[in-house]
């Protein structure tokens, strides 16, 4: 085990687990939503803030860090815990969804990824050896480990996609032999690693890539090249599946899986750790997420509503302004418009964490499920 670095689950109900995920830079109670700091930042939203909110982990994106502004900048300021800031636990992922994102900018091979940079043009490499020794740099408490992830489904860009079951196996056998070379490439005794469960929306491929990345004996383990097609009733069973072969004492990651509904699902079927811009992305675009349903703060009907976002709420949004004033600094495209609605989703977010644990630890977490699933399908206009 890395140093510094355990997993002990207190509590279960059905596959729902209630546990505490220790690392070297402080305690994360699970289960357990990250914020997204792509560049280190989550997007006006400060440090302090976050504290406050609840937040106990953060995640950013090795493949944007090093673009801009290099680890070797972010490693000589202290890493990320001097760079940016936040001093609690830290998650960073390998940056391989972003890049092979880019469509014809990219080749992939055996050897890794090659691409020419949005930035600049010029061709850039990642290697499993390569995203390790840039995280490693980066300093996080969890880095992950390159994967190949591609698009599966109807909608999707790739004409070459993993519903194509050859091509999603191709992609989940390399993803293997990618996550042997990772744990090769260590030298930090002091980072956690997790391997990634690949296999499109074949169960089968899900079930093979979880045992055979479970035997190479990672911290923690992730569910990858989910949320890309599939229904969230196909994600459910493809994550319970592969998590029943994965080390009941490691901590499990639903890897950018993020609408409410989304994560309580993925809790029942014992994931620990979840992530997804949902909460600020939506925030930036007027809708807020409440305890009466979804509410789209830009509509007429609250241009002299003078009531909270959400009156069950404790976020600084709602308890010291009202739905008529947000709706205001949207219509005058005032920044602090955005900030206040991101400060009361990812504060909904923390709520719906800390009341899954607290659910899970008296047994009640079908219930809780079942009441969030009824409040968070209505739309208030």
């Amino acid at each position: 085990m890395t140093d510094g670095f355990s997993f002990q689950i207190a509590s279960r109900d059905a596959q729902a687990r209630r546990g505490t995920l220790s690392t070297p830079h402080g305690s994360v109670q699970t289960p357990a939503f990250m914020a997204v700091a792509t560049f280190g930042a989550v997007r006006g939203v400060s440090a302090d803030d976050l504290g406050k909110l609840g937040a106990q982990i953060l995640l950013s994106n090795t493949y944007h860090l090093h673009e801009r502004p290099g680890e070797a900048l972010v490693q000589k300021m202290g890493g990320l815990h001097g760079f940016i800031g936040w001093k609690g636990p830290w998650l960073t992922d390998s940056g391989g969804f972003q890049v092979t994102s880019l469509g014809d900018r990219v080749k992939l091979n055996e050897e890794g990824v090659s691409f020419s940079s949005p930035l600049d043009g010029r061709k850039r490499m990642l290697t499993p050896e390569s995203v390790i020794a840039i995280q490693e740099a980066l300093g996080p408490d969890i880095a992950m480990v390159l994967d190949e992830c591609r698009p599966h489904g109807e909608g999707t860009k790739s004409t070459e996609t993993v519903s194509d079951k050859p091509s999603a196996q191709a992609a989940m056998e390399r993803t293997l032999r990618w996550a042997e070379r990772s744990q090769a490439a260590r030298k930090r005794s002091d980072q956690a690693v997790f391997g990634i469960v690949q296999g499109g929306a074949h169960t089968d491929l899900r079930r093979r890539s979880a045992q055979d990345t479970a035997s190479m004996g990672f911290d923690g383990y992730a569910h990858g090249g989910l949320g890309l097609g599939e229904s969230a009733q196909e994600r459910s069973a493809l994550t319970a599946e592969a998590n029943a072969l994965l080390p009941e004492e490691a901590p499990r990651y639903l890897m950018g899986i993020g609408k409410p509904m989304d994560i309580l699902d993925g809790i029942a079927a014992g994931v620990d750790l979840f992530d997804c811009v949902v909460p600020t992305r939506n925030a930036r675009h007027g809708s807020l997420f409440t305890s009466q349903g979804l509410l789209v703060v830009r509509n007429a009907s609250f241009k002299e509503d003078d009531s909270a976002i959400d009156p069950e709420c404790d976020c600084p949004t709602c308890s010291q302004h009202s739905r008529a004033y947000l709706r205001h600094l949207f219509h005058v495209n005032e920044a602090l418009g955005a900030r206040l609605a991101s400060l009361h989703n990812l504060r909904f977010y923390y709520r719906i964490m800390e009341g899954a644990r607290k659910a899970i630890e008296t047994g009640g977490f079908d219930s809780y499920r079942d009441d969030m699933a009824k409040r968070l399908t209505e739309k208030l206009v």
